[in-house]
């Protein structure tokens, strides 16, 4: 048997390579962690999810002190942002929620950290700043980073990505976003809201183009109410700097009817997808296969070299923190345990967090007519409910798709505290809870929450207040009927 130096190695330090990381060694394995940048924590902790939604807190903040007026409060003047200010409150979440990714913590856990970018010697071992390190299984955990498009003037034109927008010096005057996804729907917002004129093109005919697309219309609409510009149906021609030497970006793009259009702006952010993180690995010398989506992975996250696992972005899957921290506990079962274990995306829950936002489980419109499974909707709005009318929100709804018989496929809510709804439907789903049980249960009043009881009971409120069971009721019961109504009242 081969005498390795660790039990595991693990390249790269986000939310999948931690959770492997401080798995193995608090099992007892003798792991390794290595990651390229200068702090563990990852895409998430420092360029994605935790500074956006800290940025979009204060954006929302922000939108409601200039609608006071909406909430019977006097209207007040409030001065411009200082996006410095914003700058360093990000920063501050970020040094809180460093601590819990450290290098101290995971050595006390038990991980040795080194900081490098590694590459592949061999199928069991890396090279990393002059030395070689082994270990009997891998794991690449590198994830992924922002799409640079081949667009014509775009290397001669400076432009941003996740990695830049949140520590800007000033709040730009204008922004012009290449894609209308989750990233580039709740930065375009975000910034729109606190001053900032934002355009965003996308070549779909709709924006969050995984989503269905009523809900994601109801997103836009609420976008557009609030000053941002959509161009759909559009592809990116060329970039280039304004002549006028005022430092503006032009953007040429070509319309659905072919009809070319110029935009300014002072700032450009590409959210138009991600590209998984694999040069420099030396991946092709060990024959670990990969496509243009990440290292190429089976059931159990294994690569085509079955002692190395990939996980998060890179295994070119669903591109979210949650999902990167499940794979990462799907490797430890494997590598660790040695107990077969396979992923599990059927209950898989997401949530764009604009406002309103956007949340989803299981299978969408889109999806089940895709797989071609009869289904059909049930929905609830918002404005019906009492709590959200109370808070000022009448944009929204909940939609539940249920087969054939009547099994609930999948869950989209559009609204407030959409993702945090969704913990509801987590726990019905994976649980395999009735829908009469969510029906029956005692909601606390008043909540939006209770939308959730109010579409689970929308399944059954046509069969027990049918028309059958009433004459039933009356034979049984002597009962007299309507007591109120058309012909009845006078």
């Amino acid at each position: 048997m081969a005498n390795y130096d660790y039990d595991i190695g693990i390249i790269g330090g986000g939310a999948a390579g931690l959770t492997v990381a401080s798995g193995a060694a608090q099992l007892g394995a003798k792991a390794l962690l290595i990651e390229k940048e200068k702090e563990l924590g990852g895409d998430c902790l420092h360029f994605g999810c935790v500074p956006s939604k800290t940025l979009i807190k204060t954006a929302h903040v922000y939108h409601t002190m200039k609608n006071a007026k909406e909430f019977g409060l006097p209207s007040i003047e409030i001065p411009p942002v200082d996006f410095s200010q914003i700058s360093n409150r990000i920063k501050s979440v970020i040094s809180v929620i460093q601590k819990h990714d450290s290098e101290e913590r995971f050595c006390d856990l038990g991980a040795k950290v080194i900081f490098g970018n590694p590459e592949f010697t061999d199928e069991h071992e890396i090279s990393l700043n002059g030395k070689k390190y082994s270990a009997k299984n891998w794991v690449i955990a590198t994830g992924s980073s922002a799409f640079i498009p081949q667009i014509e003037g775009l290397d001669k034109t400076p432009f941003i990505t996740n990695r830049e927008i949140f520590y800007l010096d000033k709040l730009p005057h204008s922004m012009i976003i290449f894609g209308g996804g989750p990233i580039g729907c709740e930065m375009g917002q975000a910034f729109n809201r606190l001053g900032t004129k934002v355009v965003i093109i996308d070549r779909n005919s709709h924006i969050l183009g995984k989503e269905d697309q009523d809900m994601a219309l109801s997103v836009m609409e609420a976008m557009k109410s609030e000053g941002v510009i959509f161009h759909l149906n559009s592809s990116i021609e060329s970039v280039k700097l304004a002549s006028d030497l005022s430092g503006e970006k032009e953007v040429l793009i070509k319309e659905e009817n072919s009809t070319l259009k110029t935009l300014r702006a002072e700032t450009i952010l590409l959210a138009s997808g991600r590209t998984p993180n694999i040069e420099g690995l030396g991946l092709d010398k060990i024959e670990v296969k990969t496509n243009r989506n990440g290292v190429v992975v089976d059931k159990r996250l294994r690569t085509s070299q079955k002692h190395i696992y990939a996980a998060g972005d890179v295994s070119g899957g669903f591109q979210f923190t949650h999902v990167a921290g499940y794979q990462g506990g799907i490797v430890i079962s494997n590598a660790i345990f040695h107990i077969p274990r396979t992923t599990d995306y059927r209950w898989l829950p997401w949530c764009t967090f604009t406002e309103p936002s956007l949340g989803s489980i299981g299978m969408n419109e889109k999806m089940a007519k895709a797989a071609e499974i009869d289904y059909r909707v049930l929905s609830e709005e918002f404005k019906s409910n009492d709590r959200s009318l109370a808070d000022g929100k009448k944009i929204g709804r909940i939609k539940m798709l249920i087969d054939k018989k009547e099994r609930p496929i999948g869950v989209q809510i559009l609204g407030d505290n959409a993702g945090d709804l969704l913990g509801e439907w987590i726990a019905t789903l994976n649980g395999k809870v009735k829908l009469s049980t969510i029906a029956s249960a005692i909601h606390p009043y008043p909540t939006v929450g209770e939308i959730n009881k109010k579409v689970a009971g929308s399944l059954f409120a046509p069969k027990i207040f049918s028309e059958k069971i009433k004459k039933g009721l009356k034979f049984f019961f002597n009962l007299k009927g309507r007591a109120c109504g058309t012909n009845v009242c006078e």
